[in-house]
């Protein structure tokens, strides 16, 4: 883990040559008082979850190698549809596992929503794709769900400031083409289940919460919207609710749920004239 991740923080504002406004780190605590204290795995338990990520990573070795943002996964279907009718205001969520196992016609009926979401993916593979599955689309607004496989390090050690740096990057991409943003918070995880323990030692607590808060300063900064769906699925522990995802991150049917309407109302605002 990096020097970066451990730091406590507090944010003031940088403004950059490009014209967004960055949230910068200083020293304060970085847990909430109400929150309760992560509680570190065992040495045993990390482990195990090392090097279940390094056999899921050397699975995948040769599509890292040939199309490391997996562009090829959307091709056909980016191909085949066409611009966005007049008066439409089209969707497209990005994302990882996340938003590739979200039924979104199931979710949002009529809506037409345009799911890119890729399973396992990180940001700076998003953002190789970000043209070919997002700004060719000609959407209105972009739904981003993104960091939790950074944080667990699927495709190579990232420092928070570099995962916030793509998320920056994205969202200026997205700005330079009239494309409203809207930021998901990353979920919280759980370890309540034989099933979760992996995913759990892979993605700390703290660090999910530090960068939802420099997202959350972030799209005040700049005037993107933030879709909260931690506060929404987070227990009275701190991490989130069992009865919503069995393996401790992936979502069930009673998770997205809860996330539908949010992000529904997260869209209508982005889309206000």
């Amino acid at each position: 883990m990096t020097k970066s991740r451990t730091k406590e923080m507090t944010w003031s504002l940088v403004l950059l040559a490009c014209g967004t406004v960055v949230p910068a780190r200083s020293q304060a605590p970085s847990q909430a008082p109400s929150q309760a204290k992560d509680t570190p795995p065992s040495a045993d338990v990390m482990d195990v979850a090392i090097k279940a990520r390094e056999a899921w990573r050397a699975s995948r070795a040769a599509m890292l190698r040939d199309d490391f943002g997996e562009l090829a996964r959307y091709r056909d279907a980016n191909a085949q549809r066409k611009p966005p009718a007049a008066g439409e205001k089209r969707v497209v969520f990005l994302g990882d596992s996340i938003t590739d196992g979200w039924p979104l016609a199931k979710y949002f009926p009529g809506k037409n929503y345009v799911n890119r979401g890729i399973s396992g993916q990180t940001t700076p593979q998003m953002l190789i794709r970000f043209r070919e599955d997002v700004i060719n689309l000609q959407p209105a607004a972009v739904v981003i769900l993104a960091g939790t496989n950074d944080i667990a390090g699927n495709t190579g050690p990232m420092s928070l400031e570099e995962i916030e740096a793509n998320y920056t990057t994205l969202a200026e991409l997205a700005k330079a083409h009239g494309i409203s943003v809207v930021f998901s918070s990353i979920l919280p995880v759980h370890n309540y289940t034989e099933k979760s323990t992996n995913m759990y030692a892979q993605r700390p607590m703290g660090e999910i919460r530090e960068l939802n808060r420099w997202l959350q300063q972030y799209c005040k900064a700049n005037g993107f919207t933030y879709l909260d769906y931690f506060s929404a699925t987070v227990d009275g522990a701190g991490f989130l609710k069992k009865e919503l995802a069995e393996d401790g991150l992936h979502p069930n049917e009673q998770g997205y749920g809860i996330m539908a309407p949010l992000a529904q109302a997260a869209i209508d605002k982005a889309l206000l004239p």
